[in-house]
């Protein structure tokens, strides 16, 4: 099996030593870059699966690298920072960041969180085929892979989002599970808190307004006008509700 790769980020060459050494250790194949443009050079020569990038990098916009990482290609992206401001975290994750760690930090959670970040990633496997054994008894058949509203097309097992037009509409990794949840769970109120454990799990600490800020970006993507919507809505006090009714996708 081909290890994972990860492309540590970071002006401080000890520390970027430091994370290749321990990840190593963990089976992980990992490049050492110093600058936003290493990590753009190497994308199409020998892309990550994963980035961690600080945010600090002398004379480089660490959210501008981010977004164009987000823009252009597909992999896990967990900032790692000095910066512990409330509002840094949040604008990391409007960026498209799956995590967000703050320096210093312990070893053992970042490998945690890595972890947790690709299995999010993992595809959703496909359902057996009809001469396979049944695994559920008649009364509970398998759900759909793929599930359609208002012309939408949501791909759970190639993780792909498809607009009514026919094009394909990126999503992160955090944006895709939350709008899993969300049209598997169609038509209910659903907490923050059951929101941030469908997406996060239970191995990263949630931030307070995680899920709020993954709404905008899902809105802004999804609904004709995001300050008026009318496909995710929110109920005060309680959470979010997906309000179109969903069915199986063609």
């Amino acid at each position: 099996m081909t290890p994972t790769h990860i492309a540590v980020v970071d002006d401080e060459t000890a520390i970027t030593e430091l994370l290749a050494h321990y990840l190593g250790t963990h089976g992980f194949r990992t490049t050492q870059l110093h600058s936003g443009h290493a990590l753009m050079a190497l994308m199409p020569a020998d892309p990550p699966d994963l980035v961690l990038l600080d945010l600090g990098l002398p004379g480089e916009d660490g959210f501008a690298i981010a977004r164009q990482l987000r823009e252009h290609w597909r992999c896990g992206l967990v900032i790692i920072t000095g910066r512990g401001d409330s509002v840094d975290k949040v604008v990391g994750l409007e960026v498209g960041a799956d995590d967000y760690v703050t320096k210093p930090f312990d070893l053992r959670e970042l490998v945690a969180r890595i972890k947790a970040v690709l299995r999010r990633m993992e595809p959703v496997a496909a359902p057996a085929p009809a001469s396979a054994p049944a695994a559920l008894p008649a009364s509970a058949p398998a759900a759909p892979a793929r599930l359609s509203f208002l012309g939408w097309q949501l791909d759970l097992a190639a993780r792909r989002l498809d607009a009514p037009e026919g094009h394909e509409v990126r999503l992160t990794t955090g944006e895709f599970d939350l709008l899993a949840a969300l049209v598997q769970h169609a038509g209910r109120v659903l907490s923050r808190d059951f929101l941030l454990e469908q997406t996060r799990g239970r191995e990263a600490a949630p931030f307070d307004r995680t899920i709020d800020v993954q709404v905008g970006r899902l809105r802004k993507k999804l609904e004709a006008d995001a300050e008026n919507p009318q496909i995710i809505k929110s109920v005060r006090g309680a959470g979010y509700i997906f309000v179109p009714p969903v069915g199986a996708g063609g």
